[in-house]
């Protein structure tokens, strides 16, 4: 299904003269071939909740769909202050003004020679509507079977709690995270504080990898893609825990 989606997208965005397809932190792009960037497909960024397109539209533009329809339109991040319009595929959109869109951004961006004269472009829509629940793996079901894994370990310590962090979820004691999970191009990764010893001892076992971000900080990844120990993940549970929480609560571990 999520192959459906991108491969109407492909069709949209290779239609226009001199384009090419690439992919940055993740996410599909398209831009004029050795030029600027006119579109990007954001897929349930950082957990947003939105199957969207960032589009370099003309100035003005972006204020003026956001105001006539904010809940097909938003100010996208990063972006967004330089006029960036974001367009959501997941709220009924017909795919012709999709299409108008991707026109107007690739209008901004291309050179003169391309642009002018510019005939008809014309890309097949995909033939289904998709929700966010189609390209979220926490809705998938290892996804839900890691999720309901990682509860029972973390949530069972004292004062713990589950929040979000860059759209995956963490577990906290107070405001320190002691647990986390996420799903990557690798699959499912548990990450957890091991400390530096412990964490040279685990990474040799071909499951546990160093985390970049936090590797430095004696923090481990468990793969989780397939089936794990409940036991295992309660004893690395336990250990980050025991490393951030304040004392009055290890008494109760």
């Amino acid at each position: 299904m999520a192959n459906e989606l991108e491969d109407a997208l492909g069709r949209l965005g290779l239609a226009f003269p001199a384009t090419e397809a690439f992919r940055s932190h993740g996410m599909l792009n398209f831009r004029v071939r050795g030029g600027k960037t006119f579109l990007t497909y954001a897929q349930n960024h950082h957990g947003d909740g939105r199957l969207a397109l960032w589009l370099n539209v003309p100035q003005g533009m972006q204020d003026a769909c956001v105001r006539e329809s904010p809940e097909q339109y938003f100010v996208p991040p990063y972006v967004g202050p330089r006029g960036w319009l974001g367009v959501r595929l997941d709220r009924g959109l017909a795919w012709q003004r999709v299409s108008a869109l991707v026109r107007a951004a690739y209008m901004r961006v291309a050179p003169a020679r391309l642009s002018e004269g510019l005939g008809k472009i014309a890309a097949a829509a995909p033939k289904r509507r998709f929700t966010v629940a189609d390209f979220d793996p926490k809705e998938s079901p290892t996804g839900k079977r890691v999720l309901a894994a990682m509860r029972t370990a973390c949530l069972a310590l004292p004062q713990s709690a589950e929040a979000a962090q860059f759209g995956w979820p963490v577990w906290r004691v107070g405001k320190r995270v002691f647990a986390q999970v996420y799903c990557r191009e690798q699959g499912w990764r548990a990450a957890f504080w091991v400390g530096v010893a412990s964490q040279a001892l685990l990474a040799g076992d071909r499951r546990f990898a160093i985390p970049h971000y936090l590797g430095h900080l004696g923090w481990i990844a468990l793969d989780v893609s397939g089936r794990v120990s409940a036991r295992e993940l309660r004893a690395l549970a336990v250990e980050s825990y025991r490393h951030f929480a304040p004392k009055r609560l290890l008494a109760q571990v």
